[in-house]
């Protein structure tokens, strides 16, 4: 086992989710906007997004959702409308102003991820990622047996 923090696991994905999470608040501030709004924005589909469906797809709890939510409607950058078919249903939708934030969220994010994909040789990245899908394998092997304190 690492002794040094900086060789455990945890420690360098923390570590580097803080880094990339600093740079979407940054620029996501020059926006007047926050990361947890720009991921809403990247997450709602044309046809409406449940709003139940937003938490789980983004980690983030109801109460900080459910906040975040009603600052982007108060804000004019979606609307809330009630499922047609299942009434207990509300539908998140992006206003025309959420698409045009959206458009611009998506730019930064995409265009960060073309400079991951250009700087870092595609077997290295084809690596991390397997790597991160055996992890979270692992997580939810440790989840089912009950084995996280």
């Amino acid at each position: 086992m690492a002794e040094k923090p900086e060789l455990l696991f945890d420690f360098v994905v923390r570590h580097s989710w803080h880094r990339i999470s600093r740079m979407y608040n940054q620029r996501a501030a020059e926006h007047d906007l926050t990361m947890s709004i720009g991921f809403i924005l990247m997450s709602v589909d044309k046809e409406g997004t449940p709003s139940t469906q937003l938490g789980p797809r983004m980690g983030m709890e109801p109460t900080s959702l459910s906040r975040t939510i009603k600052t982007m409607e108060e804000r004019g950058l979606i609307r809330r409308e009630e499922d047609l078919v299942d009434k207990r249903k509300v539908l998140i939708f992006l206003t025309p102003d959420g698409v045009e934030m959206r458009k611009m969220v998506r730019n930064f994010v995409v265009g960060f991820n073309e400079r991951i994909y250009a700087k870092i040789p595609k077997s290295k990245l084809q690596a991390f990622f397997e790597v991160a899908a055996q992890v979270d394998e692992l997580i939810e092997e440790e989840l089912k047996n009950n084995k996280i304190d």
